[in-house]
């Protein structure tokens, strides 16, 4: 009997987890891939292409290795497509804490897109960001007031980081913050670039209010840079499949817990 042949988004989560296997290990053969999950070498050929095409990955003779500093936070082509059910609804339960008339800051992680273009529906918003994604789509908003934080441009994330942000920000003042994170463990927060991380504090002074908002994904991760723990936000907007073990956390630091229920991305084959 023939296979089943994978959805896409059952191929992007296999794909991501040979990239953070990747990332971890720094240099793995071809054929190791292949027998660690399980699939043909012409399958584990096409995925490397893939992610290599993406510049995730080099690939070489017989073996792949990582870009230095390389994490999937840093990866935006990648980011922006995964995952992408959970973050529309995580974006949706996000969007219920706006009103009109507020000051909202909104980082420049992708996992805050499905919130930014729900954002255009309201009216009477003033929408600070260090992303010009965001505010490319909160520009056609007539009834949203955009104010980008400018300064050292960032190609890998199509944002703004550094000390120019940072001063911007403690010089501003917001209703509500959301920010998303690269990777969560055990309530301790991580970031591979020591900008953003300095970047995510700013924004913690700059809100009466500060949302964190992470799909299930990001969760048992860490990165170079620790720079806080979920205790310093107010409310975590998650989604149903958030490790029992970081809700704990969560609930033990005091803050307050929203989970989401997501569609399925897909059932998960091999081939």
């Amino acid at each position: 009997m023939s296979k089943t042949r994978p959805s896409d988004a059952a191929v992007e989560h296999r794909r991501q987890e040979i990239l953070d296997h990747v990332i971890a290990t720094g240099e793995v053969r071809i054929d190791d891939l292949t027998t660690r999950f399980g699939v043909s070498l012409m399958t584990m050929h096409r995925d490397l292409d893939e992610l290599a095409e993406r510049r995730l990955l080099r690939k070489l003779r017989g073996k792949v290795e990582a870009y230095p500093a390389t994490t999937m936070e840093s990866a935006a082509r990648f980011r922006d497509t995964f995952n992408q059910a959970t973050k529309d609804a995580l974006g949706e339960a996000a969007a219920a804490h706006v009103h009109s008339g507020q000051t909202v800051f909104v980082d420049d992680s992708t996992t805050l897109f499905p919130l930014v273009r729900r954002l255009c529906q309201i009216e009477d918003l003033t929408v600070i960001t260090n992303s010009l994604e965001a505010a490319r789509i909160l520009g056609r908003a007539k009834s949203v007031e955009v104010v980008l934080a400018g300064g050292r441009y960032h190609h890998e994330f199509d944002s703004c980081a550094g000390p120019d942000v940072i001063a911007f920000l403690d010089r501003t003042h917001a209703d509500i913050a959301f920010v998303s994170v690269a990777a969560v463990a055990v309530g301790r927060l991580f970031h591979p670039v020591q900008d953003y991380a300095e970047l995510k504090k700013a924004a913690l002074r700059t809100a009466d209010r500060n949302v964190l908002v992470v799909d299930n994904s990001k969760f048992g991760r860490t990165a170079t840079y620790a720079y806080g723990d979920i205790g310093d936000y107010d409310l975590l907007i998650t989604d149903e499949e958030a490790p029992t073990e970081e809700i704990e956390a969560a609930l033990l630091a005091g803050t307050a817990i929203e989970q989401v229920e997501c569609a399925p991305e897909g059932p998960e084959y091999e081939f």
